[in-house]
């Protein structure tokens, strides 16, 4: 477990945001139509009421290629000044080559540094801490960090309890430092894994322990499985302890903090992270009702719905905690101090 507090060294602002929802609505009534299921079992357990599916000639880079493209045109940057791009996906394009030089070619980054990152649905959180540690050594100055994702290419679709939860979207943040005053930028961080609840959530087949082209492989072994009520146990618990450790860490309370934006994975789950954290509802945001689950693309997303909203306003105290398959989780605090 890795905890880092205040300190006294350049410091990575958060200045912008973007993202992207594929066009494609899929509603619990358009899955009611293809198996044995209902908007009432589905909205009742987790929810969710619609979420978006790309399209047949859509993969993981095009949609983020669209959050980064809204996120440079928000904040009037240059993709040639961006030092370095993170990705975060649990989906790319290819094993091989990774997604994120695609994303940079296509954009016009030609003096970056690119790669991707797999921490599920805390891989946002994970990029935000590396683009931050990048920062403060001094090797970069610009950063985005992008959360992306198409699960849709990963569900099984005759497993009602997994398929009706995940989906596909974009968000991307820009990461700029300054000159290190107290207060400003990423405030605080708190990774975590535990390693022991890798079958709670996983793919079985796909990679090198077991190959998509071994015998006996079929399509259940390459879509989603999850356990969902030892997921449900995991993340109630880590949520709640990953934002007090971040919290106590910073040396701040949750009267000091604006706004949760946590993982979009289920709604009781954020509603008893509320309830425990006493942050009130107001100042939770979700958005899964619309959007589903898209791991690492549910907080960006749900940040930029914030501030196309009003909800998000400059100078806001955010704690951001996302928690998934790993078992990984991870949680920071930062300043919204945006482009004027």
């Amino acid at each position: 477990m890795l905890v880092a507090g205040p300190h006294t060294r350049q410091r990575a602002r958060l200045t912008g945001v973007g993202s992207y929802a594929p066009e494609r609505v899929m509603s619990n009534a358009d899955l009611e139509a293809i198996m044995d299921t209902s908007d009432e079992w589905i909205v009742s357990r987790t929810g969710i009421r619609e979420r978006r599916i790309a399209a047949d000639d859509q993969a993981t880079s095009d949609l983020a290629i669209e959050a980064v493209r809204n996120l440079l045109t928000s904040t009037g940057t240059d993709p040639s000044d961006i030092d370095l791009l993170v990705v975060a996906t649990t989906t790319p394009d290819h094993v091989l080559p990774p997604t994120a030089p695609l994303i940079a070619t296509a954009l016009g980054m030609v003096n970056v540094a690119a790669y991707d990152i797999s921490a599920a649905c805390s891989g946002f959180v994970y990029g935000l801490s590396q683009a931050t540690a990048m920062i403060e050594a001094g090797f970069a100055h610009r950063v985005v960090v992008v959360g992306a994702e198409t699960l849709s290419r990963l569900v099984n679709w005759d497993d009602r309890a997994t398929c009706v939860l995940f989906a596909d979207g974009a968000g991307a943040v820009l990461l700029e430092s300054d000159d290190g005053i107290p207060g400003t930028g990423v405030l605080a961080f708190d990774l975590g894994t535990d390693g022991a609840g890798h079958h709670d959530l996983h793919v079985a087949a796909g990679g090198s322990r077991l190959s998509a082209m071994a015998p006996g492989v079929g399509p259940a072994d390459l879509g989603i499985r999850m356990k969902g009520r030892e997921v449900f146990r995991f993340a109630t618990r880590v949520l709640v302890e990953s934002a007090t450790r971040l919290l106590d860490a910073a040396g701040l309370t949750v009267a000091d903090v604006d706004l949760l934006l946590a993982h979009q994975a289920n709604e009781r789950i954020l509603e008893h992270a509320s309830d425990k954290l006493g942050i009130a509802r107001e100042r939770m945001v979700m958005n899964l009702d619309r959007y589903g689950n898209t791991s690492s693309a549910s907080i960006p997303l749900v940040l930029d719905e914030a501030r196309a909203t009003g909800i998000l306003e400059g100078g806001a105290l955010i704690l951001m905690v996302g928690f998934g398959a790993g078992l990984t989780w991870g949680s920071m605090l930062v300043r919204w101090e945006p482009r004027s």
